[in-house]
């Protein structure tokens, strides 16, 4: 059962779970259901996004990359301007997870999308519906937003996610390689210097 809901989680569910399970062991098998609420994330929660974004590293071994802080999540969430939004999940009362996503824009379709950029469910949650609460939740966006498209990117090791995503009818998109340029490359060629 999925409830959706305008009650932020607190800040002092933030405490960080262990996550002993480790890369390329989800998912778990489907647990008894559970009754998962989805909320869009308020200020309150960004000690717990900050919490979640952290343990999504960590189960993906990029701990090291993590700069991100609550005020720059603060401005990036709830500034004048919102870059992204976020939807935090509970199970019980207890945070399970969180989303976070933006717009993007198709030139062949005219018309914008929604892009994923992370979905983390905490693993004590796994098997409970609550990533496919989640997902669900930002389809139902997606079309009240008239979005061309609802597209994320998975790690090519994650096996499990994988599976998951296409047991949704999701589908991979093997004729597009994603690229990023950051740190000094970005700043050479800003400067015309690459």
């Amino acid at each position: 059962m999925v409830v959706t809901t305008g009650k932020p989680c607190n800040a002092a569910d933030a405490p960080l779970l262990a996550n002993p399970s480790g890369p390329g062991r989800f998912p778990l098998p489907m647990k008894e259901a559970a009754a998962v609420s989805i909320a869009p994330a308020q200020e309150v929660d960004l000690t717990l996004i900050l919490g979640l974004i952290k343990e999504l590293a960590d189960y993906e071994n990029l701990s090291n990359q993590v700069v991100a802080t609550e005020a720059g999540l603060r401005h990036a969430l709830f500034g004048p301007r919102p870059a992204a939004e976020a939807l935090v999940a509970r199970v019980d009362a207890e945070c399970a997870g969180f989303a976070l996503y933006f717009h993007n824009f198709s030139t062949f379709l005219g018309r914008h999308g929604l892009y994923l950029e992370d979905l983390f469910v905490r693993p004590a949650f796994r098997g409970l519906g609550v990533g496919k609460a989640l997902l669900g939740h930002l389809a139902r966006v997606a079309l009240e937003r008239h979005c061309g498209r609802f597209e994320w990117a998975v790690l090519d090791w994650n096996t499990p996610a994988r599976n998951f995503y296409e047991s949704l009818g999701a589908e991979a998109n093997p004729a597009w390689v994603n690229y990023r340029i950051t740190g000094e490359a970005l700043e050479r060629l800003a400067r015309g210097r690459a």
